[in-house]
């Protein structure tokens, strides 16, 4: 074990062996952290863009969409969901479409029926 005085020299050799690049916590970021966030191309769309845009101009893969009631989560293809609602229909619209398809909670009451859609963004 080493004495008090040794641990000292050594957090001392410790602190002087970290980078200077290093950045603190509050320091400016980089110029090309920046530009990568921005070339991403999620950066441009949020919740509400993606929701009222075509099929066609969806570039994931797969499309999901989950019941804030019932906590049903639903999964297309992007070209699943093109060739059964067509090119131009609006992504909001096929998920409502798909929720209510296979909806579990019918009360009777039209304003009750159905699920409520959110958007998952992953």
């Amino acid at each position: 074990m080493p004495t008090p005085k040794q641990m000292d020299k050594l957090a001392a050799e410790a602190v002087q062996k970290i980078p200077s690049s290093a950045a603190a916590p509050d320091a400016e970021l980089p110029a090309e952290y920046w530009d990568s966030l921005l070339k991403d191309p999620r950066a441009g769309a949020n919740g509400l863009q993606l929701r009222q845009r075509h099929l066609s101009e969806i570039q994931r893969h797969v499309l999901r969409v989950s019941c804030r009631r019932c906590e049903r989560t639903v999964e297309i293809q992007t070209a699943d969901a093109v060739r059964l609602y067509g090119r131009n229909a609006i992504w909001k619209d096929v998920a409502q479409r798909l929720l209510d398809d296979t909806c579990r909670q019918r009360t009777g009451c039209h304003e009750d029926d159905g699920c409520w859609p959110g958007f998952d963004m992953t």
